[in-house]
Order: C-alpha cells, then structure tokens, then sequence
C-alpha cells in the first residue's frame, strides 16, 4: 500500500513497489484536480518521515 498523508484519503496499492509509486502518482494528480475544483488546500506545512517496510 502506498499512501500521500499530506491528502487525506489519497492511498493506493501496487503488485510491487514500482507500480504502487507510480499509481500513486496517478492518485496524487487526481487528488490534486478534484480538490482544486472544489477549492480544498493543502496544509500548510508538514513533514516527512522515513519509513522500512518489513517483508
């Protein structure tokens, strides 16, 4: 699973971790289009974390 946390509800998954990343492009753009037609912002700050995904 792949997650922005920065938009709420913006989560996708993938078979690996390449394709996961790149859905959740895909998810963030869309995200992105439907909270600027509907006037929605993003926080004003954040941060980031580093994560290790156990296998």
């Amino acid at each position: 699973m792949a997650t922005c946390p920065v938009i709420p509800g913006c989560t996708t998954q993938g078979a690996t971790r390449d394709e996961a990343m790149a859905n959740l492009r895909e998810a963030i753009e869309l995200a992105l289009d439907c909270m600027a037609d509907e006037g929605w912002t993003l926080p004003q700050s954040y941060e980031f974390a580093d994560i290790t995904i156990a296998a």
